[in-house]
């Protein structure tokens, strides 16, 4: 089972751009699909965006804009998810979280992923 390390959040003004990043550690990161979920105080932890062990599939929740962009590079154990055009709306806790790739059910449920690291903070102001 893998180890996740969030980096890359802050406080920014609208309109500015951000990369959150992953950093693994353990065994295999190469066997995990990786997902990016967020939660805004006051509101459940909602899905943002995941990726396939290989990289050759993503999925975007429904609430997320083409501001969002997953990826991952499996030579740096690392994924990341970049956020251009942020808003006050994106102010959220950020996760990483992995999951084995042989998992089969829906990506986007939170209930799925065994490992999580302990969020970023991404603070937008207007």
């Amino acid at each position: 089972q893998v180890q996740l390390e969030e980096s890359g959040g802050g406080l920014v003004q609208a309109g500015s751009s951000l990369r959150l990043s992953c950093a693994a550690s353990g065994r295999g990161f190469y066997s995990y699909t990786m997902g990016w979920f967020r939660q805004a105080p006051g509101k459940e932890r909602e899905f943002v965006a995941a990726i396939s062990a290989n990289g050759g599939r993503t999925y975007y929740g429904d609430s997320v804009t083409g501001r969002f962009t997953i990826s991952r590079d499996n030579a740096k154990n690392t994924g990341y998810l970049q956020i251009n055009s942020l808003e006050p709306e994106d102010t959220a806790v950020y996760y990483c979280a992995a999951r084995l790739r042989s998992t089969k059910s829906n990506p986007r449920s939170n209930k799925t992923y065994l490992s999580w690291g302990e969020g970023a903070r991404i603070t937008v102001s207007s």
